[in-house]
């Protein structure tokens, strides 16, 4: 038997509300079950439930998500989406307003990195940069 793994992040009362706002950046994604206590939602074919556990515990960078983007308008759209009323910072990490950290990260980083003669530049343009340039990145 093969045992289900999903996330649970824990809310501050307003899981519903977080939900809802992942929801509504995802495509394909929907909130399965709402109780006061749990909400269970899907974003691209990923389940999570939000808890509503009060204000003991807090999210920080330790967690985050990445998201793969294969063009600057994907990279553009999430960067934008997520942050608004969070927080933006350095090498594609943003805090979205409910304090969980993402990386809004371009598919083809890791075809850079991998180049051994490319990969010293592309770490020195990224280094500079809060939201990934694919461009930059690549004439780097």
């Amino acid at each position: 038997m093969e045992n289900q793994i999903y996330t649970c992040l824990w809310f501050d009362g307003n899981a519903k509300e977080a939900a809802e706002f992942y929801c509504s950046i995802f495509k394909n994604s929907t909130i399965s079950s709402d109780t006061p206590m749990v909400v269970r939602f899907n974003l691209n074919g990923k389940e999570f439930m939000g808890l509503n556990g009060g204000p003991k515990f807090k999210f920080n960078e330790s967690i985050s998500f990445v998201i793969n983007c294969d063009t600057q308008q994907e990279i553009d759209y999430y960067w934008n989406e997520l942050s608004k009323d969070g927080q933006e910072d350095m090498c594609g990490w943003v805090k979205d307003k409910f304090g969980l950290s993402w990386q809004i990260v371009p598919s083809i980083l890791e075809k850079l990195m991998t180049n051994p003669e490319k990969a010293p530049q592309v770490m020195q343009a990224f280094l500079k940069m809060k939201k990934f340039d694919i461009q930059k990145l690549m004439e780097a």
